[in-house]
């Protein structure tokens, strides 16, 4: 028998409920990970999604924010548009405004990708500063304690987009993949390297995702056209959050509004 992952999903009733929840999840273990380590890297993902949970986590007003081993956090990207840092698109942009200028960390505590690059020399640099930051030697890929992701309407997870060459990248930390369906280079953290970290996680909502998300973890193998079928963690476990809405497609969760499915690697 070939060994499963765990995909174990979390349904909430709506979007506000969904941060919340997610909110609570990563500060636990961001906590773990400091009394376990000493230390926590993080790697984030950009998208409307996740937005409120890091409004949550960097609000004073909010319970997360006194919990956070803030001065123990590293900040990394799991992808990034090619776009200086104060365009709007910018997925540096978005964790700065809602996360990075309200909480306690020094700008050394984050590793920025720099999207105003050429793509290459961005995902060089990227990979040069992590491999330095986790301290790598020769063909070691580091392992994040925490990486969040989304999915798109087209099945795609981070910059691993559909039919583009990042899907078969395998010996590098970070890509420079182009996407052709958009006209345009973003960077990413190869999915090998995000199958390394400790805790993986999605973070999903709206009605318009419940057809990806039933073909991604219901559905065949096909990783050609839904790249974020590639995520199968190494420790085994895949985490969800989800909407209501989201969630339309798949089994009803339990009494716990929590529910489990099997996916051979």
């Amino acid at each position: 028998m070939p060994p499963v992952i765990e995909v174990k999903y979390y349904v909430l009733p709506d979007g506000e409920a969904l941060s919340h929840h997610a909110a609570a999840y990563l500060t636990g273990r961001l906590i773990q990970s400091v009394q376990e380590r000493g230390r926590v890297r993080l790697a984030l993902s950009g998208g409307k999604t996740p937005r409120r949970m890091l409004e949550l986590l960097g609000d004073p007003q909010a319970e997360y924010r006194a919990q956070i081993p803030w001065s123990k956090l590293e900040i990394f990207f799991v992808d990034e548009r090619m776009v200086p840092p104060e365009n709007a698109d910018s997925n540096y942009r978005m964790v700065r405004e809602t996360l990075l200028n309200r909480a306690p960390i020094q700008p050394a505590q984050v590793a920025r990708m720099q999207g105003e690059l050429n793509p290459q020399r961005a995902a060089a640099l990227y990979e040069t500063d992590i491999r330095m930051r986790f301290r790598l030697e020769g063909a070691e890929i580091p392992r994040f304690d925490v990486v969040v992701l989304g999915i798109g309407d087209e099945g795609h997870t981070g910059s691993l987009f559909p039919r583009t060459e990042a899907i078969d990248t395998l010996g590098r930390i970070v890509v420079a993949n182009h996407v052709p369906e958009k006209n345009t280079w973003r960077i990413t953290l190869s999915w090998p390297v995000l199958n390394q970290a400790r805790d993986v996680c999605f973070l999903v909502a709206g009605s318009d995702k419940a057809k990806v998300l039933e073909r991604v973890f219901k559905g065949p193998f096909d990783p050609e056209t839904l790249p974020s079928q590639l995520i199968r963690p190494a420790s085994g476990k895949l985490t969800l959050f989800l909407d209501s809405a989201a969630a339309a497609l798949l089994p009803p969760p339990g009494a716990d509004g929590s529910g489990t499915l099997e996916r051979s690697k």
